[in-house]
């Protein structure tokens, strides 16, 4: 029988390769449709057998099998193969179903299980049994009685998206298979045992020294081999009870493995050294075969000879790629060597970044500095057993987290879709990322080995092997890291992902003596017995303590003088940085390490640093500078302490900057394991805790400092202090509390103790979960000290994650952290504890109250959570600044604020707003946005409900409500009902432009405390769409019932509210509603209205409003409410009154003295009296810094003047907190480590590290003539303004004074400062507005253009997407007139992922009247039409609906010519002429058309999800002019369609199925109109795949 597929299939299956090949169309969009059945009928025993080519991850489910009696030739194909009927026998999961019902329910492998790769087959036996085979096994009979006459099924369904078909044979006779895997397994044990001939001796040598001493390499302690040389320079006295001491151990290990090294390049040994045991045992004809390329720097030089001469015999020739750990040494000369085209390599498929060189040897990633993923590569073919694959890291970046990483998968390059990185792939996947290992893309061994590859440096080597055992082994260094998967498969690829730092690695395929000697050092390291562990001293007979002194290796630029007690940097004037020296010996507890700084230079910037670290001198490879050893060291830079590179402290003692010659500076670990600075032998303060024993002084001779002598006379030394709290700072940040010194003044930050997967960064300030994606729990945080009563503990969240189920849980426990045992989640303690989990209070890991004011997993990115011990013992939470009531009584005085960071909350900080609760909590800066808060009139008793719209956030106790995002879901409610007479007012404080509609309000009598929780996520998004009670409201100048009109022009409307109108709402004594705008009464507007509260709508362009009435005085007209808002200034109430500004603190414009510093990057080029700044040359270099300080209040701002598009990239801005007058300029501002705060794309780095993301625009999209501004407030908060609007908080604790910075780079070449102010959006007054003027019928699909901001007309459109781009050159590659196209580039609109997300776009929107819902066109590229002055544009974009058509690129041209969609059109979707339909069809036919016409219609849909279908836009290929690659396009309509000119109905074209689009039902996803000139042209729409 023929293994061929039926030409008739599921209608999503396209079959190729001969019908061998069927492939599931829209995988991401469709899982079912995918039914094929084979050609022809089974024969007896023939294995029908496909192989699962890809898979997807968007749906449950999987590949479904069987056979069926029925002829595919009369098949009415359903949606899946359950659907079969009539005689069929499916498998699907572990099930067997019989038309569609299940027969057995655990039987064989689970189908869903399977990879790529795997091969799955069906079989009827000769006895009518079903049998299924999974991989070549027989999983048993599934059914039986099965007729003589099936075909059989396979499903693609779900994940499975494409199988091929590779047999339909009877399978082997039993013994013949049994035959076959008894010479497999006896081959690769002979293979096993070839492989392990050759061990090296040196190492093996050392292992067992090794063992002799406790060292443990992996699980096992390998013994020496008697068939090994024994290095000449091995101790005679190596008994098995001897021990050796430290420095005897490394003497050992150093002589031995540079004796095996020596002997091997000599080709000495028994065995010939490289390559001996292959030679010796290889045939002529096998070493004829085998490679030629003779090791570089080898002696001898000989050429490989064909007479089979060993390696010992002929020098370093034949095969020299030896295994660094013994195991794959010979493999290659035991199969007679490796033929050239049969090397490992990279193959040519690869990530979408990736560059291949050097014979795909090398492989590098493009713009490592824009880019950090999309760099997988994998080896030209599959890895043998025991072979070595092995790459060299040839460069890395200091701009990202993360690095290398490396490991094997199961699937074929060929057939393999590349992901971003290779830790997303869900199957047949081991990787080493950082120092775990992970399976599928999940955490399985979280501490594999003590390296992490995040810290390897350029020039070290990776490999991996795996073991005909079937073990996967991971090297370093060449050092074996052990056993990391106990069972690979056994065919797999070797892959590499370049992500974050590494940018470029190369395949090894011989090793010189070189890379030995740091392998060595590396060995060393790794086996060192004197991290962390206490070791024995040389003279343990001695009373007198060894003196401190310098160490002899120390850093490149550095030297030891004056016997080891004087460290210098020679040519300090030349080179700031490599003067790391450490101390000759670890430090002893309470032992100071002290030095003073004897000669200083005034070139550069930073000074001396000084810290401890774990790492043995002896074996370091001492970095550039100590900051930047990721693992064992902590060092005090600055006035900040730094744990592994990453701040912990930001502000900790004397700035070490400021010490001049002659100061000293000192640290010691005290033996509580604290760690201490001295600065002029004055204690700092603890500012680490948990520090190991045995750690070595370090100091870093570092920009100015040149020199520094130990200072070990501790006669003049002032004694240690044994209470923590003296010394200039009382307390530092994050220092474990005493209850009885809870006096101190020190901020409220998070304990240094915490749960296994928590990070505690930015000063004690933020923590976050690790390994988000892998790990949902054991991340608990706790405060650093004990509440006070009173006393608010709050924070905000700023990153989730979509992974898990459950979020964020926050309470209070009187457990000391350095008693708690930090469980997995905090509702497992079971004693003196109160969480918020949800909905529910839990006291002692018990439910005590359910469904409280709040749901904490209803919560998103930017909430802030509080809590607060009130003086009585209860327990309140504080959800964006609004009380939500007391959670619980009986709290004992002493309690800690808690904090899981559980589910989907992955990170948190602490808010300013943390600290004694009183009315100032009104004044927290960290919002989205920084609004002004106005507070209401003396006496006021109106209040917002805690329960409103999701968008919505309350601040001001409940006086301001802000709508943070969006244009809908603002509704709020008044606290309480209004009593009779009772007039509730708000004042309008903020206005977006871009957005239609105004504000509603009125009564409602909705109690909002009915409502479920706050945010309250399906709620309705508008006021007129409130149906749950009786709700009055007035919408623009309409009164209208629960959304039904009920009176016309009414008063003043509310579409033309602007900043500073007053609205309010009263219901009288008749019982009717009264508006009144700005304290005037428009009358009666509603009758027969009952006891009810106020409601409002922040909806369209009203984004703030604050409340300013009471229950006291009901005309407050004219009364003035001061402004509270530290972040920015405030507007008079009218234009009469005098601007006051917040908090008694001017907002000053930027004064003209301001320019630029003459010191700059070297591409720099000042003029315009320095107030302009242009990059003249490259893309880098191009650092900026201001002469003067910013002080507070001060709002610098300058204009982005050039962009230059041929780079990617743009601009990036900041404050350093310290002079620049002798800044050493870096190359690019994120390498600015030192006092360093950064806004870069839309993320915020602190000294390099990313501390906030998704904060305001992406800067790279900035056009020309863009204003950006910077402002520190009086909080000391940085502030980030664009065209003059305020994006909110963006780092706290700025220090005073500091220098804006901007740097250059990319995109970005001129900027000029901006010498006065731009007014602010929303601001009264003068005619620039940056928010653009638009009207109504401006909109472009209701959407605003940009988060931030929208381009003046005169600027040049967004060029920094690289899919609008893409799609921009197919248009081009139309030839359509630019005649047809709109000259305002700026309503061009990309609506791929990033693009939307960025304007904040929503699905959904309505559109014309009556309103009618319309999708965007997610995935396609708008492209604005020019509209014909003849039409009635804004009528058109107001009033009519919006629909998409697709069509062919044959099609465009016509229909562009007549503006219109035109019947007849040669498009597959429009064109096709129905016939008119008899009286009970879907419509009737046309009034006087005859019988049997054809009457042309014209096909729309409101989704581009049915007009996008290929079906009706057809795909065609192109090659992209740029990149030379081919890709698919289609090619659509956006088009305005006049209401009552089409009539919306079923589906037809495609028949009835699943629905296309949640939205929409298919009983009305097509619309067809017959009206010449009903339809508008609005744009053209592409996509390209």
């Amino acid at each position: 029988m023929a293994a061929e597929l039926h030409p008739r299939s599921g209608k999503l299956v396209g079959l190729s390769n001969s019908n061998r090949t069927a492939r599931r169309n829209q995988p991401v969009q469709e899982f079912n449709h995918g039914l094929v059945l084979s050609k022809e009928p089974l024969r007896d025993r023939d294995v029908f057998t496909v192989r699962i080519d890809k898979k997807v991850n968007s749906w449950s489910g999987s590949i479904e099998i069987g056979v069926t009696t029925l002829d595919p030739a009369l098949l009415d194909f359903p949606s899946s193969a359950t659907g079969l009927k009539g005689g069929s026998w499916i498998v699907s999961g572990c099930s067997v179903l019989r038309d569609g019902r299940s027969v057995l329910e655990e039987y064989g492998r689970d189908l869903d299980q399977l990879a790529e790769g795997d091969r799955v087959g069906i079989q009827r036996s000769s006895r009518g049994e079903l049998h299924l085979w999974v991989n070549g096994q027989d999983c048993g009979a599934a059914a039986s009685g099965l007729p003589p006459k099936l075909w059989a099924v396979v499903d693609l369904y779900g994940k499975c998206t494409q199988v091929t078909v590779v047999s339909c044979e009877p399978p082997l006779p039993s013994a013949e298979r049994e035959t076959v895997v008894r010479v497999e397994e006896e081959d690769e044990e002979e293979d096993a045992v070839v492989c392990g001939v050759r061990e090296d001796a040196g190492i093996t040598a050392l292992m067992n020294v090794a063992a002799m001493n406790g060292v443990m390499i992996g699980d096992e302690v390998p013994e020496l081999s008697c068939g090994h040389s024994r290095p000449d320079k091995f101790p005679n006295n190596l008994e098995p009870d001897a021990v050796l001491t430290e420095h005897q151990l490394f003497d050992v290990f150093n002589n031995a493995i540079v004796s095996f090294y020596q002997a091997e390049d000599e080709g000495g040994g028994e065995e010939g050294g490289g390559g001996g045991t292959g030679g010796s045992g290889a045939t002529g004809s096998d070493s004829s075969s085998s490679r030629n390329d003779t090791r570089s720097g080898s002696r001898g030089g000989a050429p490989s000879n064909d007479s089979g001469m060993g390696a010992g015999d002929a020098g370093n020739t034949g095969n020299t790629s030896s295994a660094p750990a013994g195991g794959g040494g010979a493999s290659g000369a035991a199969t007679g060597g490796l033929t050239t085209n049969d090397a490992l390599l990279f193959h040519e498929k690869c990530g979408t970044l990736i560059k291949l060189s050097n014979n795909n040897k090398t492989a590098e990633r493009r713009r490592p500095l824009d880019e950090f993923n999309n760099g997988v590569v994998m080896t030209n073919r599959p890895l043998r057993h025991n072979e070595m694959f092995e790459i060299r890291i040839d460069k890395l970046v200091d701009k990202w987290s993360g690095s290398i990483e490396i490991g094997v998968t199961t699937h074929i390059p060929n057939n393999l879709d590349y992901p971003a990185t290779m830790t997303n792939l869900r199957s047949g996947t081991i990787m080493m990322s950082g120092c775990g290992i992970l399976t599928n893309g999940k955490g399985t061994r979280r501490e594999y080995c003590e390296f992490s590859l995040d810290e390897l440096q350029e020039g070290d080597h990776i490999g991996l092997m795996r073991k005909a055992s079937g073990a996967l082994h991971f090297y370093i260094n060449g050092i074996d890291q052990g056993v990391a998967a106990a069972q690979t498969p056994g065919v797999v690829y070797g892959v590499v992902d370049l992500y974050g730092m590494a940018v470029k690695v190369t395949i090894v395929h011989n090793h010189n003596h070189s890379e030995r000697l740091r392998r060595n050092n590396a060995i060393m390291r790794a086996m060192s017995p004197d991290v962390g562990r206490p070791r024995p001293t040389l003279t343990p007979d001695s009373d007198a303590p060894e003196r401190l002194l310098f160490h002899a290796n120390c850093g490149q630029k550095a030297a030891i003088i004056s016997d080891g007690r004087t460290a210098l940097r020679p040519h300090a004037t030349d080179d700031f940085n490599h003067g790391v020296v450490l101390s000759s010996r670890p430090l002893r507890s309470n032992e100071v390490f002290q030095v003073r700084i004897d000669k200083m230079v005034d070139k550069w910037a930073g000074s001396i640093e000084i810290g401890v670290t774990t790492h043995n001198p002896a074996y370091l490879q001492l970095p550039s500078t100590m900051t930047n050893l990721r693992s064992g060291t902590w060092m005090m830079t600055g006035n900040g302490v730094m744990h592994n590179g990453t701040t912990i402290l930001d502000e900790y003692g004397h700035n070490l900057d400021r010490l001049k010659a002659g100061d000293t500076v000192g640290v010691v670990r005290k033996e509580d394991s604290s760690l201490h600075f001295f600065v002029n032998g004055v204690a700092q303060g603890p500012a680490a805790w948990n520090v190991p024993p045995n750690v070595y002084a370090v100091v870093d001779l570092y920009g100015q400092a040149a020199q520094a002598t130990i200072m070990d006379d501790m006669v003049d030394l002032p004694p240690l202090p044994e209470d923590s709290s003296e010394g200039p700072t009382a307390m530092s940040p994050g220092s474990p509390c005493s209850v009885l010194g809870a006096s101190t003044a020190t901020d409220l930050r998070f304990h240094h103790l915490h749960g296994t997967n928590a990070v505690i960064t930015n000063g004690g300030r933020t923590a976050l979960r690790q390994n988000c994606r892998s790990e949902f729990n054991d991340a608990i945080v706790i405060s650093n000290r004990c509440l006070r009563d009173g006393e608010l503990f709050e924070i905000i969240i700023q990153k989730m994650v979509d992974r898990w189920s459950g979020s964020i849980e926050a309470g209070v426990t009187a457990i000391r952290p350095e008693e708690l045992e930090f469980p997995n989640t905090m509702t497992d303690i079971d004693y003196d504890t109160w969480m918020l989990s949800g909905t529910a209070i839990m006291q002692d890991g018990n439910t005590m109250r359910n469904n409280y004011g709040c749901d904490l997993d209803s919560l998103t990115s930017g909430s802030r959570i509080g809590m607060m011990r009130s003086a009585i013992g209860d327990l309140h939470y504080y959800i964006n600044g609004v009380d939500q009531g007391v959670a619980c009584s009986g709290l004992p005085p002493e309690v800690f604020a808690v904090i899981d960071l559980y589910g989907q909350c992955v990170q948190v900080s602490i808010t300013s707003s943390s600290g004694p609760l009183d009315n100032s909590l009104c004044t927290s800066n960290i919002t989205e946005k920084s609004f002004p808060i106005h507070s209401p009139v003396a006496g006021v008793a109106h209040r917002l409900h805690g329960k409103h719209g999701k968008n919505v956030v309350l601040l001001g106790e409940g006086c301001q409500a802000v709508r943070a995002g969006g244009y809908a879901h603002g509704i709020v409610f008044s606290a309480k009902e209004l009593k009779v007479d009772e007039l509730f007012e708000v004042r309008i404080d903020e206005v977006d432009e871009q957005w239609c509609g105004s504000l509603h309000v009125g009564l409602t009598t909705l109690a909002p405390a009915e409502l479920p929780s706050c945010p309250l996520s399906g709620f309705s998004p508008s006021l007129p769409q409130l149906r749950a009670k009786v709700t009055w409201l007035l919408c623009g100048s309409e009164v209208r019932r629960n959304g039904v009109l009920q009176r016309q022009n009414y008063g003043r409307s509310l579409e033309r509210l602007t900043v500073g109108n007053r609205v309010g709402v009263k219901r009288c004594s008749d019982d009717t509603m009264h508006i009144f705008i700005d304290g005037e009464d428009m009358g009666p507007a509603a009758t027969a209205v009952a006891k009810v509260y106020a409601v409002l709508d922040l909806y369209g362009r009203i984004t703030a409003v604050s409340i300013v009435s009471s229950t006291l005085m009901e005309d407050v007209e004219g009364v003035k409410a001061p402004s509270l808002s530290s972040g920015s200034c405030s507007e008079g109430e009218d234009d009469s009154t005098p601007v006051r500004e917040a908090a008694g603190e001017p907002c000053a414009t930027v004064p003209t003295a301001m320019a630029f510093l003459e010191n700059h990057g070297k591409n720099i080029q000042l003029s315009n009296q320095k107030l302009t700044a242009a990059r003249v040359s490259s893309y880098n270099q191009g650092l900026l810094v201001t002469a003067r300080p910013l002080t507070q209040q001060q709002l610098f701002q300058f204009q982005i003047d050039r962009l230059n598009p041929s780079w990617t990239s743009s601009l990036s801005l900041g404050v350093i907190g310290h002079s620049p007058d002798r800044l050493n300029f870096p190359s690019t501002a994120c390498c600015l480590k030192r006092s360093a705060w950064l806004l870069q794309r839309d993320s915020i780095f602190h000294n390099s590290l990313k501390i906030c993301e998704n904060y305001g625009p992406n800067l790279d999209t900035c056009p020309e003539g863009t204003v950006l501004g910077l402002l520190v407030d009086a909080n000391g908060c940085l502030h980030l303004y664009v065209n003059g609007m305020d994006q909110g908080v963006a780092a706290q604790d700025i220090p005073a004074p500091c220098y804006p910075f901007i740097d250059l780079y990319g995109q970005c070449e001129q900027v000029t400062i901006v010498t006065n102010n731009v007014p602010t959006v929303g601001g009264e007054g003068g005619d620039a507005r940056c928010q653009g003027d638009m009207e109504k019928a401006d909109m472009v699909d209701g959407i605003k253009e940009s988060v931030c901001w929208t381009p003046p007309p005169d600027v040049s459109p967004n060029k920094s997407c690289e899919y609008q781009a893409l799609c921009s050159r197919f248009k081009d590659l139309l030839t359509l007139p630019d005649g047809y196209f709109s000259e305002d580039a700026k309503y061009n609109l990309c609506y791929c992922e990033s693009c939307r997300k960025l304007r904040g776009d929503e699905a959904y929107y309505k559109r014309g009247e009556p309103p009618r819902d319309y999708a965007l066109p997610f995935g396609w590229c708008c492209f604005a039409l020019r509209i014909k002055p003849h039409c009635e544009v804004s009528n058109a974009l107001k009033k009519w609906h919006i629909a998409y058509h697709g069509t062919s690129v044959g099609a465009l041209r016509r229909a562009l010519d007549h503006s219109q969609l035109l019947p007849g059109t040669s498009s597959i979707f429009s064109v096709a002429p129905v016939k008119a339909e008899g009286p009970d069809s879907y419509s009737d036919p046309e009034e006087n058309s005859a019988p049997g016409r054809e009457v042309p219609r014209v096909r729309l849909s409101p989704t581009m999800r049915y007009s996008g279908l290929e079906t009706f836009a057809p795909k065609v290929q192109f090659r992209d002019p740029r990149s030379h690659r081919c890709h698919q396009a289609q090619v659509g309509f956006q088009v305005c369609v006049r209401p009552g000119s089409y009539k919306a109905g079923p589906q037809q074209t495609l028949g009835h199925g699943e629905p296309l689009d949640p939205r929409f039902s298919n009983s009305e996803i097509e619309w067809i109109t017959k009206e010449q000139g009903g339809t508008l042209l609005y744009g053209l729409l592409v996509r390209v795949e």
